[in-house]
């Protein structure tokens, strides 16, 4: 007896923290684990493909996901939209997959709301410290925008006491693990075992 449902999960974490790694080789050992591509407005970097880097939307076809409720959650950067697309989480989903979101606190907050079955799990770094060392090793900005991210990173970090759990990345492959773990226990909640309790009792 299996629960069929896959379910979805929103990791986020503070710029340098390491979450994009961590997902990568999250995926790299599950291959039932559908990572969610955003929406956005902007236009193509060169290299980016569209549905598969991100869908590329023209501020039109934004707005009229935003007022339909096509848009798991949504915002506002830099003068253009970027967002999630519910049909397309929602339909792995309903085939059995697990879907991880790596989204700002924002839009984590958002799908909450929305979605109270998400799965939300915030990455932590080892330490303020550590997470400064890894920005500057970056070799990527300048001092006063590592500054700009750090405080930035300070606002998050608070948030993460409404997140259902929190995972310090020390070493990736540890954290992997950690996250796993966490996706396999939530499978056996019992409220998402409901299905499957009615089963036993039901008349063939």
């Amino acid at each position: 007896m299996k629960n069929k449902q896959g379910l979805l999960f929103v990791l986020s974490g503070p710029s340098g923290c390491g979450k994009g790694t961590v997902v990568r080789e999250l995926l790299n050992q599950n291959e039932d684990i559908f990572l969610s591509i955003s929406a956005t407005t902007r236009l193509p970097r060169d290299g980016e493909v569209d549905g598969q880097h991100y869908y590329f939307l023209t501020k039109e076809q934004f707005e009229e996901q935003i007022a339909t409720d096509g848009m798991l959650e949504h915002a506002s950067y830099c003068g253009n939209y970027y967002g999630t697309p519910k049909d397309a989480v929602m339909n792995m989903c309903r085939s059995g997959k697990d879907v991880i979101l790596e989204i700002e606190v924002q839009g984590a907050l958002q799908i909450k709301k929305k979605h109270p079955d998400a799965v939300l799990i915030f990455i932590l770094p080892p330490s303020l410290e550590e997470l400064s060392r890894r920005l500057i090793d970056r070799h990527t900005e300048d001092m006063e925008t590592i500054n700009k991210r750090l405080a930035k990173s300070t606002e998050e970090i608070r948030h993460a006491k409404e997140y259902d759990y929190t995972v310090v990345n020390d070493t990736v492959l540890e954290t992997v693990e950690q996250i796993e773990s966490i996706m396999e226990a939530e499978k056996f909640r019992s409220k998402r075992m409901l299905p499957m309790i009615d089963d036993l009792f039901s008349t063939k």
